[in-house]
């Protein structure tokens, strides 16, 4: 990674119909852009989700002077030439960054994976894992607004403590500290887990599959320990989704963005309220982004990871 200088006009041409330029004010940092660098062009800018600002438009639906989210370039000013993934910003009186995450793709992650999905129910025990990230920690907060047990596991005794002080989750363990997956699992969930919220695999997996209840259902939403593998591992528990009637399933955000209004309608009230806390984990300047992308796999971050372009 580098990063690179370079003038644009900042004008749609004539006759590009739908685009528009946007300067970018926050972008989400988070480990799947790790695994979509590998389908990048050399040179080419880093993509991912990001708020920003429209200058220039020849799309109908947004104009100049609107602010967005949606996927765009790590860089000052993208041209978007389609505007499918792009959501215009209605409620500006939370944080514009909170758009890269509680009210963005993580937070709809969040509630599809959990509602669309694990149907839950009221009393249920629910694990998920990278809690403090920007999908765990409101998997963890819509679990206990429901009046279900929820566990999460994160890679610090500060991130821990957060889980279970500020973001009201019942327990949280260091997973990087517990040599056996399976103890720790059975030790906060004796008589077995009704939803995981899978965000990590390998290991993990195996172990939570061996401590799923009858019945239970794995929403999975990321692989953040084998982005990095030359070699993924394999999973040697499955047996376990069929003698159990396990019911696992991946999930894309894209496929429910159809959803977005009913997942405002749901939240908002919850957030304005107080009741869903978001920790952010901010860094400043775009230059910055390659170390905190790299600190994501080291545990560095507490919440969700956060670039800031420009405050304006």
């Amino acid at each position: 990674m580098e990063v690179r200088d370079g003038s644009v006009k900042l004008k749609v041409e004539d006759g590009s119909s739908g685009a528009m330029w946007v300067k970018n004010l926050y972008l989400s940092c988070e480990p799947k852009t790790r695994h979509l660098m590998d389908t990048i062009r050399a040179g080419s800018p880093i993509t991912g989700f990001g708020v920003a600002r429209v200058v220039d438009s020849a799309n109908p639906k947004f104009k100049k002077g609107d602010l967005v989210w949606g996927i765009t370039g790590w860089e000052e000013y993208s041209l978007i030439a389609s505007s499918e993934t792009f959501f215009k910003i209605e409620h500006t009186d939370v944080p514009l960054s909170n758009y890269n995450g509680l009210l963005g793709m993580p937070g709809l992650s969040a509630y599809v994976g959990f509602f669309e999905l694990c149907s839950p129910k009221k009393g249920e025990s629910v694990y998920i894992s990278t809690a403090t990230g920007g999908v765990g920690q409101l998997v963890g907060q819509f679990a206990k607004l429901l009046g279900c047990y929820a566990v999460g596991s994160a890679g610090s005794q500060e991130k821990d403590d957060l889980l279970k002080n500020k973001l009201g989750f019942d327990e949280a363990f260091n997973s990087k500290e517990e040599a056996d997956l399976d103890a720790a699992l059975k030790r906060y969930f004796p008589d077995g887990i009704d939803i995981y919220f899978e965000n990590v695999g390998g290991k993990m997996l195996d172990a939570v599959l061996l401590n799923m209840k009858s019945h239970g259902r794995i929403a999975r939403h990321g692989m953040t320990s084998q982005y990095n593998l030359d070699q993924p591992e394999g999973i040697h528990n499955l047996m376990n989704l069929v003698l159990k009637q396990v019911r696992m399933e991946g999930f894309l955000v894209s496929s429910y963005y159809h959803l977005y209004l009913k997942f405002l309608e749901t939240v908002l009230p919850y957030v304005k309220q107080g009741k869903i806390i978001y920790t952010e984990d901010i860094v400043e300047g775009l230059e910055n982004g390659p170390v905190a992308l790299v600190g994501l796999f080291s545990s560095q971050n507490v919440g969700k990871q956060v670039i800031v372009v420009s405050r304006e």
